[in-house]
């Protein structure tokens, strides 16, 4: 090969390197650019600094369904009647129960049945009551703060245990549901909303107000706390056949032979689990530490409907949390009514993150809200009335405007600069996806309010205004500005000084009286222009009158006139 050939070789291969290096760095840039319109708003917010959140792990823990499964197979199955080997002194036993009683209105006292399931427990459970109490730390300053506001036992806390295993969206066989295990019907006395997308018996302040309401009003009837649980597992119409069967005795264990089967175990149940949450340390269980506390969350109203979803590709909060936080959402959508305002509740630095952006946060729900498929007959409406809109003297035009992207661009920023949505630009372009490169060309839909021309306005040809008569009895008395008295006649407005009238028939002699010598009174008429009125517009109010009528009436070049203004609306005569 001679050194020409070579050089020619060398030169080309340099330029396919070039080319191919060229090629590799635009690849490698193009994923860099963000393209999705929930990135350009997430790009807009304003952020500040973030507390830790809730881990993966303990969320899990927190929306367990094992231990209320573990927790209501106890209280079924575990027989207070059946001795249980565990190395728990009996008179160690006795001795702390009389503590207990000590400090609490309920009769904490030592019996056989209830040493069984308290060492039934500390036998089987000893490690689910360590979670169990870590997701205490979340709940139970929520659970003491409506306790004290109705002035009921703090110890009322651990029913909740008992009930739920504190899982706020717990449902049992019979569909008792949330934290407090409510029926149906039971939540609804108690004001708590059922609907398709909210069961306000999963709102854990909710549902606990209404549990202490219950409480209070059993306890009215019993005056017995004891009695008072045993009424809220089995209702008070069956404690009350129970006393009665018993032979008039109200103490539980007189009359727990005589109750349900479920509900001879529930109140041992109860103190037992007060036991070993009071006695934890004694029998080594230690309590797992959680990363965030009841105190650590706020909610804020929501002014859309939103999915947890959103919420979450929004804040980058997961889902799981948003479930865990808001229970009482059951279908991951929050709603939004006029009638009912609704709430999320979110981590305290995700509070701040959303109140500080919630316009674009509203701006991306209506934007995904436009995306959804919609009836053919809605989209065709939609497309005709914002072709052949028109408002008094205005006009809509809509016209088509190209747009070169540039490097860096993403379809929602450019839909946000058009007041478009990305839906509408890939419509008119004819795109699969959000997928654009620098260079191409865009064809946007731009729409542009404009003033009608005067040659459109004019639909007839100018002709003689017919004179009004005007008769008394078409007169009527209308608004009064200081020192004016204005009449309505046949629809026109007439002025005259206020002390010059004391009555209709006076009001339109001084009217005469005040225009006699400049104005033929049985042609002449004014009209006050209203806010939103046009030229065009009140010519068409005015039999055989044209806008061409009203200029040259009032000596007006232009179509502009002002609410206040007084037109004449007929020929002045000599």
């Amino acid at each position: 090969m001679n050194r020409k050939g070579a050089l020619s070789l060398i030169f080309a291969v340099c330029s396919f390197v070039a080319t191919a290096q060229e090629i590799a760095e635009n690849e490698i840039e193009a994923p860099k650019v963000k393209l999705s319109y929930l990135d350009s708003v997430k790009n807009t917010f304003i952020r500040h600094e973030v507390l830790s959140d809730i881990d993966s792990m303990w969320m899990k823990e927190l929306a367990n369904t094992e231990l209320f499964d573990a927790m209501q197979e106890d209280i079924e199955n575990v027989n207070p009647d059946e001795s249980v080997d565990f190395n728990l002194s009996t008179d160690v036993l006795k001795e702390r129960l009389a503590k207990l009683d000590a400090t609490s209105p309920f009769h904490i006292e030592y019996n056989p049945a209830l040493e069984n399931v308290i060492k039934s427990y500390l036998k089987r459970r000893s490690k689910s009551f360590e979670r169990l109490m870590a997701i205490s730390q979340y709940y139970f300053p929520m659970f003491e703060e409506y306790l004290d506001k109705y002035d009921l036992p703090i110890e009322i806390k651990y029913l909740a245990v008992v009930e739920s295993a504190l899982n706020p969206r717990a449902r049992s066989r019979v569909g008792a549901t949330g934290l407090w295990q409510f029926m149906y019907r039971t939540g609804k006395q108690y004001n708590l909303e059922v609907n398709s997308y909210v069961d306000e018996r999963q709102d854990p302040l909710k549902a606990t107000e209404a549990a202490c309401q219950y409480l209070s009003a059993m306890y009215k009837v019993f005056g017995d706390w004891d009695l008072v649980l045993a009424s809220y597992n089995a209702g008070p119409g069956n404690v009350t056949k129970a006393i009665r069967r018993s032979g008039d005795y109200k103490n539980y264990w007189n009359i727990r032979h005589k109750l349900p089967k479920e509900t001879r175990g529930y109140v041992p149940a109860f103190m037992a689990t007060m036991y070993v949450y009071e006695y934890a340390k004694e029998h080594g269980i230690i309590a797992k530490q959680p990363t965030t506390t009841y105190f650590e969350t706020d909610t804020v109203m929501v002014k859309r409907e939103m999915s947890f979803a959103q919420i979450s590709s929004l804040l980058d909060v997961p889902v799981q949390q948003l479930q865990f936080l808001n229970p009482i959402y059951k279908r991951d959508v929050v709603p939004y009514t006029k009638e009912k305002a609704h709430y999320i509740r979110l981590p305290k630095s995700k509070v701040g993150l959303f109140t500080s952006n919630e316009n674009a946060i509203y701006a991306y729900i209506d934007h995904e809200f436009e995306k959804r498929e919609k009836p053919h007959f809605i989209r065709e409406q939609q497309e005709a009335l914002a072709l052949s809109e028109q408002m008094d003297g205005k006009k809509v035009i809509i016209t088509t405007q190209s747009y070169r992207i540039k490097k860096g661009d993403n379809l929602g920023a450019i839909a946000n600069k058009y007041g478009v949505s990305v839906r509408d630009i890939k419509n008119w372009n004819g795109l699969r996806s959000n997928m654009i490169r620098a260079g191409q060309q865009l064809h946007i839909k731009v729409k542009t309010i404009v003033d009608i021309p005067e040659e459109e306005l004019v639909v007839e040809k100018p002709e003689p205004v017919a004179p009004v008569k005007i008769k008394e009895a078409d007169v009527i008395p209308v608004t009064v500005e200081p020192e004016v008295q204005s009449i309505a006649v046949n629809g026109m407005v007439l002025d005259s000084k206020k002390e010059d009238a004391e009555s209709e028939e006076d009001l339109v002699a001084a009217y005469k009286k005040d225009n006699s010598s400049a104005i033929n009174y049985e042609q002449e008429h004014l009209y006050i222009v209203q806010k939103g009125d046009s030229l065009f517009s009140i010519a068409k109010k005015l039999p055989g009158v044209t806008v061409d009528h009203l200029k040259r009436w009032n000596k007006l070049n232009k179509n502009v006139i002002k609410p206040g203004m007084k037109l004449k609306v007929g020929e002045e005569t000599n």
